[in-house]
C-alpha cells in the first residue's frame, strides 16, 4: 500500500467515505438514550409480532416481558403520543399472545 493510499478514507457500499472510530463514538456520545431505547424498544416490537406470527410463543413471551419492563423506562423520555402507541403496541401483544397460547 502507498503511503497516500493509508490516508485516503475508505469508501463504504454507497461511494461515501466510512466514518472513522471516532467519529462512530462522536455521534453515540451525541445520541440521547430516550431516542436510542425507543428506537430499540420499536424493534423489539416488531420481532415480538414476527414470533407471535411464527408460533414461537416462548420467545414472544420474552419480548412481551421486556417490553413490559421497558415501556415504563420511556415514559417521560418521549412525547405523549408515542408513549400511548408504545403502551397500545404492548396490549395488543398481549391480547395476541393469549389467543395463541389458548
Amino acid at each position: 500500500m502507498s503511503r497516500l493510499a493509508e490516508h485516503e478514507p475508505e469508501l463504504g457500499t454507497t461511494g461515501e467515505a466510512e466514518p472513522t472510530v471516532e467519529e462512530v463514538i462522536e455521534q453515540v456520545r451525541g445520541l440521547p438514550v430516550g431516542h436510542f431505547l425507543l428506537t430499540t424498544v420499536s424493534t423489539l416490537a416488531s420481532l415480538t409480532y414476527a414470533k407471535l406470527e411464527a408460533r414461537d410463543l416462548e420467545q414472544a413471551r420474552v419480548g412481551i416481558e421486556a417490553l413490559r419492563a421497558l415501556v415504563p423506562v420511556l415514559e417521560g423520555e418521549i412525547e405523549a403520543a408515542t408513549s400511548r402507541d408504545l403502551r397500545a403496541a404492548l396490549a395488543n401483544l398481549q391480547l395476541a399472545y393469549a389467543d395463541a397460547a389458548g
